[in-house]
């Protein structure tokens, strides 16, 4: 009989998810948001995530023989409850609560996690369930669904989990190993969201858009290097100023922030609006900067020795996220791959704590070729959802059945209209890659403004990523490495800022994903009629939905999406939808 085990997130209260292997394949996997149209769907548990990955795979709940989850007691003798206690000493309450209450959270966690299952019909007395600590069911998404088989360096930044913020090991023979946790408060990705939640963004979603700012600005204009004590080994926070808790925070209109009034004295105001002001665009631009020069220092420091033996990097952690480090790495000359788990965040931990215990029975996990792992429909179910939408207006929707997808899909966009594009399974993670997408023809100029003031509602400045085919990313960019889930930035060859100018991005890179034609043939067959068009196999590619909401899961959310939004054409499998 196959081993049926099924992942469950959400321990940290955010980014609730589902994955369900058989034996070492993962058949399915989604996240909670996207099904209860709630951005990172917090304080919830992954109920409906699970319901789908069941439903799909043809799984009832008595077949289950696993549930893993990633969150693990940590115990009073382990150096991380010590730690906190000590770093927080000026918030006595959470000291002493880390000391003689170390895992409560663990246990009410369980908790939601025992009920949620007994919900769905999974006899809690019958399955094995299985607790992973945070880093390692990080690490294990990525060099576990990394394909590698050299030993392999493996690096995990984030918040923090349990107490852990940052993961140093290696991955040897399907085994994991550590080599260097550092703990909370001392927490880089922690840092990197105070500072985002200074320059006016939210903290899990907006670190992306201080990323985007930073090439705007000047890195060496402001000293960020009071923010972390680091000796080349060792890294400690300043939480006189960032990533403080309690009364040291920071409070506007009730709300506390994770930056104390310490740092509003030093920097100024904190930033408010949409517009790239000075000198919050340079704050941006050095916080990149301290954040690369640490993680590539540390990374060295404790991984280098391995990295040099094979040249393999695994990496996961929402830090895996800021593709400007991992173009950093991947220059390094005794970098050969680095495989990013391509939903590094927290919802990728259920693919973690449940790939890990897999391992650990000896089974071997299939490589992450993909990651369409969502709901699909049907044609019928499309015309269904247009037949029995009402528009704001009252009228009729408005839809025709294709015979030829890519080709009348190329021409609308090659004539300058933005199209959403609807088709196949849903991603798993935070990027569009051709399921549920908006897309461009990069070569006009102004589409990139009009899908970000029109239809995105988000910041002008921030960038959109190509889609190209995998023959065309040898020759758009300076570098031969793998790009298939838009985890990289790259440098843009000479010529192809010209040619594809609403792509590229203000200091000459693109975040670029190369389509293979076996992973997705009707996305491809797309991009090859826009070669024919236009002489560039390359689309501009952002996700399908709004400021502020999940993308978009079924074929409701869609036409909702497009009709609030100034979009003139949908398609969803076969369907065309106009206004």
């Amino acid at each position: 009989m196959p081993l049926i085990t099924l992942g469950l997130s959400g321990s940290l209260n955010h980014d609730p998810s589902a994955a369900l292997f058989i034996d070492g394949k993962l058949v399915a996997a989604a996240e909670e948001e996207r099904f209860i149209r709630d951005k990172h769907a917090k304080g919830k548990m992954p109920l409906f995530a699970t319901r789908f990955c069941l439903d799909y795979a043809g799984i009832t709940p008595d077949q289950i023989d696993i549930v893993a989850v990633p969150y693990a007691q940590i115990d009073l003798s382990s150096p991380a409850r010590w730690h906190y206690a000590k770093r927080y000493w000026y918030a006595p309450d959470r000291a002493l609560d880390a000391l003689f209450n170390g895992n409560r959270r663990y246990r009410r966690y369980v908790g939601y996690i025992k009920a949620m299952c007994e919900e769905v019909g999974i006899n809690w007395s019958a399955i094995e369930f299985e607790s992973v600590e945070h880093h390692l069911s990080h690490a294990s998404s990525a060099y576990h669904l990394s394909g590698f088989k050299e030993k392999t360096a493996i690096m995990g930044i984030d918040g923090k989990g349990e107490y852990a913020t940052t993961f140093f090991g290696y991955g040897e023979n399907g085994k994991i190993h550590k080599i260097k946790e550092f703990y909370d408060p001392d927490s880089l990705g922690g840092v990197y969201g105070a500072i985002t939640e200074y320059l006016g963004f939210e903290m899990l979603d907006g670190e992306f858009k201080v990323m985007g700012m930073a090439p705007y600005g000047d890195p060496d204009k402001y000293d960020f290097s009071r923010l972390i004590a680091f000796d080349g080994k060792d890294f400690k926070v300043n939480t006189r100023l960032v990533n403080v808790i309690g009364m040291r925070r920071y409070k506007e209109n009730g709300i506390g922030y994770y930056f104390s009034p310490a740092l509003i004295d030093w920097l100024g105001p904190k930033r408010k609006g949409d517009e790239i002001d000075d000198p919050y665009v340079d704050y941006a631009a050095s916080m990149q900067k301290l954040f690369e020069d640490i993680s590539l220092k540390l990374m060295d420091y404790y991984l280098g020795d391995i990295i040099k033996e094979t040249g393999k990097i695994a990496f996961a952690g929402g830090a895996a996220l800021n593709v400007k480090l991992n173009q950093k790495i991947i220059q390094r000359n005794e970098v050969k791959e680095l495989f990013v788990q391509p939903a590094a965040s927290d919802a990728g931990t259920a693919i973690g704590a449940a790939s890990y215990v897999i391992a650990s029975r000896g089974i071997e996990l299939e490589k992450m070729e993909h990651v369409y792992l969502g709901p699909e429909f049907t044609n019928e179910q499309c015309i269904k959802a247009c037949e029995n939408y009402q528009t704001r207006d009252q009228q009729a929707v408005k839809y025709q059945q294709l015979d030829e997808v890519p080709k009348t899909i190329a021409r609308i966009l090659a004539d300058g209209n933005p199209v959403s594009w609807f088709q196949g399974r849903m991603e798993f993670g935070p990027r569009a890659l051709g399921g549920r997408s908006i897309l461009g023809c990069p070569s006009i100029p102004g589409v990139a403004d009009r899908i970000n003031e029109q239809i995105k509602f988000r910041e002008r400045w921030r960038p959109f990523c190509p889609s190209m085919l995998d023959t065309v990313a040898p020759k758009m960019l300076k570098t031969d490495h793998p790009a298939p889930f838009m985890t990289f930035t790259f440098e843009v060859n000479d010529g192809w800022a010209e040619r594809v100018p609403e792509v590229v991005h203000e200091d000459g890179t693109a975040r670029a994903h190369a389509v293979k034609e076996s992973v997705n043939p009707r996305y491809y067959a797309l991009l090859k009629e826009i070669e024919v068009l236009t002489g560039n196999g390359v689309v501009l590619n952002t996700s399908l939905n709004r400021r502020g909401e999940p993308v978009v899961c079924t074929p409701e959310d869609a036409l909702n999406m497009f009709y609030g939004s100034d979009l003139q054409y949908l398609i969803m499998q076969d369907i065309l939808v106009t206004k």
